[in-house]
């Protein structure tokens, strides 16, 4: 097994001196040196075939004794320095300090096809950032992020990607839902992968301590590494990667909103420097449209991080980076500029998503009408997302009586359509068909611009429930359909048919389906 090994985060940051893996306050460094902890069995269950060769590597090494060890950390190749990322972050609003990577261990970084990869293992064991956690994993939350982070790069949201999921073959203590009932399950661990895993939280903790000679260090080393076609680092430069990061931020989210996926824990440790979704913990899909549904119990109360909430988090987010950086600027006014700017693209981005949506690809000045009283229906009774606006690709602009029938699937309880409620749909389809006609497109062309925006399959909730179900009897079979179902989406795939359906019943308030915690 060769991989072209190209450290530079280890090597060109300041790093911690002290060597001892113990818990403690790591100041004016990025990182500390540890070492993986040594596995009782470590067996593979899953390779994507598509990151093995992201970094030069083939389906032989990924068979290997070295690959298995190398990638459930065993074994650190010659090359490598292992390390954990210094970061801080505000939790739930309130600022938390130094929290850092506690149970990820960056591996080494490789460079393939003029493209750089960090390899970080989650679940590897404690690091000085750990705190009261053990490091470890356990296969439930593994299978979740192994699952979706490559279902989320298909879809073609912006996201870290996943190489390998492995047991560990080491039993872990968990208490699932923090309710003082803890049950030992099967540790697992995954293998992450990114450009970088530099988040907001990693330049905060530096301006939180006052550091600003770390600060600027680390910035221009992401400037110079991650956003070297802005140029030379200097005072505006530091605008230009601000105004970047907005943007990326923004993107990432809108494409959130447009498949239904609520990230449930948008701390600003939680947010990627590069735009990237980042630590799949609590997320959820979802099943019903709903602006107020979050899948994280740790937020059931007041629902910071709901559906409907994360744009504005997100700009609630790149204001504390705005505060984090402006010891290198020390101007307000351009930074405000660019946070002004995301509000109004908000606006902008969310509307020319549900056109996408809807399959308008003009604009028209009632369009704003048309898409609130969409979502204002949509609350009315509970409405699948998903399978609503797949389906809504079938329907005809001559024929608007047929609307409630496409869409009749969608509904949970469709004896709840009556009344209110129907009149509403028809006469919303009334006003979607005459908005149809303004566009130059067939009813054949706009289904095909539709369904390329409208995926068919997502990860629901309960499906990776029902994978981690059989995997927790030694049957691992559904990870892998699941896996090569969900690479392409937007295609019809009628031999996964039985996936395009609602949340079952059972699955309604079902541990793992509906609700979901950050123990993992």
């Amino acid at each position: 097994m060769k991989l072209n090994i190209k450290d530079k985060f280890n090597k060109k940051l300041p790093a911690d001196p002290i060597l001892e893996n113990t818990r403690r306050q790591v100041s004016k460094v990025c990182f500390s040196y540890v070492t993986p902890k040594q596995t009782a069995n470590s067996e593979l269950l899953h390779v994507s075939p598509e990151m093995l060769k992201n970094i030069g590597l083939t389906d032989v090494d990924a068979k290997s004794d070295d690959f298995l060890n190398v990638f459930t950390g065993n074994e650190v190749l010659q090359d490598a320095t292992p390390y954990a990322m210094c970061y801080g972050g505000h939790q739930f609003g309130n600022w938390a300090g130094q929290l850092g990577d506690g149970r990820a261990i960056n591996l080494f970084e490789v460079e393939h096809n003029n493209k750089n990869w960090v390899l970080q293992l989650k679940g590897a064991g404690e690091t000085p950032y750990s705190r009261t956690a053990d490091g470890l994993a356990v296969l439930r939350s593994s299978i979740r992020e192994y699952l979706c982070s490559e279902a989320m790069f298909h879809l073609g949201v912006p996201t870290t990607r996943a190489l390998s999921l492995a047991l560990s073959g080491d039993q872990v203590l968990r208490d699932v839902m923090y309710d003082g009932n803890s049950a030992y399950e099967k540790g697992a661990i995954v293998c992450r992968t990114a450009e970088s895993f530099l988040r907001f939280g990693s330049y905060q903790i530096f301006s939180a301590r006052q550091d600003e000679e770390t600060l600027k260090t680390l910035v221009d080393y992401t400037i110079k590494h991650h956003f070297s076609h802005l140029g030379k680092p200097s005072k505006e430069i530091y605008i230009q990667f601000f105004k970047e990061v907005s943007e990326r931020t923004l993107d990432m989210i809108i494409h959130w909103q447009r498949v239904g996926f609520v990230h449930g824990v948008m701390n600003t440790d939680n947010m990627s420097i590069l735009g990237l979704t980042i630590d799949y913990g609590p997320y959820g899909w979802l099943e019903g449209y709903d602006y107020g549904w979050t899948p994280n119990t740790t937020d059931r109360q007041h629902k910071r991080y709901r559906y409907g909430s994360q744009p504005n988090i997100g700009f609630w987010n790149l204001l504390q980076l705005a505060n984090a950086i402006y010891p290198l600027i020390e101007e307000a006014e351009p930074l405000e500029t660019i946070l002004n700017q995301y509000k109004t693209d908000i606006e902008k981005g969310s509307l020319n998503m549900m056109r996408s949506k809807l399959g308008l690809h003009t604009k028209d000045k009632k369009d704003q009408s048309l898409i609130q009283e969409l979502e204002d229906i949509l609350h009315l009774t509970e409405t699948d997302m998903t399978i609503l606006f797949r389906n809504l690709s079938d329907f005809k602009k001559n024929e608007k009586s047929n609307g409630l029938t496409i869409i009749q699937n969608a509904f949970y309880e469709p004896d709840e359509v009556i009344g209110n409620v129907k009149n509403r749909w028809v006469a919303w389809f009334k006003n979607y068909a005459d908005r149809l006609k303004k566009e130059t497109f067939t009813d054949e062309e706009r289904k095909a611009k539709m369904n390329r925006v409208n995926p068919k399959y997502v990860l629901r909730n309960y499906m990776a429930q029902l994978a981690i179900d059989d995997a927790d009897k030694g049957d691992y079979k559904l990870i892998d359909e699941l896996f090569q179902m969900l690479k392409k989406p937007y295609d019809e795939q009628s031999e996964y048919q039985k996936w395009f359906v609602k949340r079952p019943d059972w699955a309604r308030d079902k541990v793992g389906c509906s609700m979901l915690s950050c123990s993992s």
